[in-house]
């Protein structure tokens, strides 16, 4: 029986897995570190490639959920800020040498985009928007059923959109984003300067927080930190107004750590996002969900990516 292997690498974690024809339940799947003594990251992914290689039957093809500015066309990695070394890599041709497969890749969060458009909470539309909102914010666009990658592959960095200008320092090097402004570090990073600046909060002072421990004060009542989760809520909701402005999607999905905060972060949004479009035609009808895949988004993308090179 023919089947599929799909790869998503992340900074700390290198997951593959491999999918018999049809079937959405891999057959097999490896977690291993990105990182090891005596061992290139490169040399781990070939290794957790064949891990999961099936003993009998051909792989049709391989795809790859990469981190960091990737060029999807040519298979290179541009770079990928916690995997050293990953600059310009032709992961691509590396692979397709080693693996004597066809090899797809493609931006992690692009990917994560199409996953869900897929298999996940996007089925059925035709043009979607998706945000993973965690660490930092990511996200992917589907126009007229296709993945949106740009003249060299570098669209939809939905997070780097600004919303604020002069505003955060952004983890890029610019001001404003809205990265700097709704990701769960920006959101934690905001609350403890709050808290130093000298307003109450049940969070403690002086100590690094999370943004998860920030959506928990705020369940249990904590005014900072509802402020906080209003404030990340309404610039997402200003920047997604943009955001239907310029491709008038039917859905917009958000996953990520942030989206567990529910009503605290999805309300504020909500009233930004009426406050801020042009018409409101642009809402008629218009799905917004969470994610529905999770952790495996990146991984279903991945699948998606090798079933579509090997048609």
């Amino acid at each position: 029986m023919r089947s599929y292997i799909a790869v998503d690498v992340g900074g700390t974690q290198i997951r593959a897995a491999c999918y018999l024809e049809d079937n959405l339940e891999p057959a097999c799947v490896q977690r291993i570190a990105t990182h090891s003594p005596g061992e290139s990251p490169l040399e781990r992914l070939m290794a957790a490639i064949q891990s999961v290689w099936p003993e009998n039957g051909p792989v049709q093809a391989i795809g790859v959920a990469a981190p960091g500015p990737l060029d999807p066309y040519q298979g290179v990695v541009l770079s990928a800020p916690n995997i050293p070394g990953w600059i310009n890599l032709p992961l691509q041709r590396r692979l397709e040498e080693r693996f004597n497969v066809k090899v797809a890749t493609g931006n992690d969060a692009n990917l994560a985009a199409l996953g869900e458009w897929r298999f996940g909470a996007g089925q059925g539309h035709h043009h979607l928007i998706y945000l993973t909102v965690s660490t930092g914010i990511g996200g992917g666009v589907i126009v007229d059923d296709r993945l949106l990658l740009g003249a060299r592959g570098l669209a939809a960095e939905l997070g780097h959109v600004t919303v604020m200008p002069d505003g955060p320092l952004c983890g890029c090097g610019h001001r404003g984003h809205l990265e700097a402004i709704s990701s769960g570090t920006a959101i934690a990073r905001w609350v403890q300067q709050e808290i130093a600046q000298g307003r109450n909060s049940s969070l403690p002072a002086g100590r690094a927080l999370t943004s998860k421990q920030v959506a928990e004060a705020a369940r249990q009542g904590d005014e900072l930190a509802i402020a906080a989760l209003a404030r990340a809520g309404t610039f997402m909701g200003i920047a997604l107004a943009g955001l239907l402005h310029t491709f008038n999607p039917s859905a917009i999905i958000i996953g990520g750590g942030v989206s567990q905060s529910g009503s605290l972060f999805f309300d504020p949004m909500r009233a930004a996002l009426r406050d801020n479009v042009m018409t409101p035609d642009y809402l008629k009808d218009l799905v917004i969900a969470t994610a529905a895949l999770g952790d495996s988004a990146g991984l279903m993308g991945a699948l998606a990516l090798a079933h579509m090179s090997a048609d």
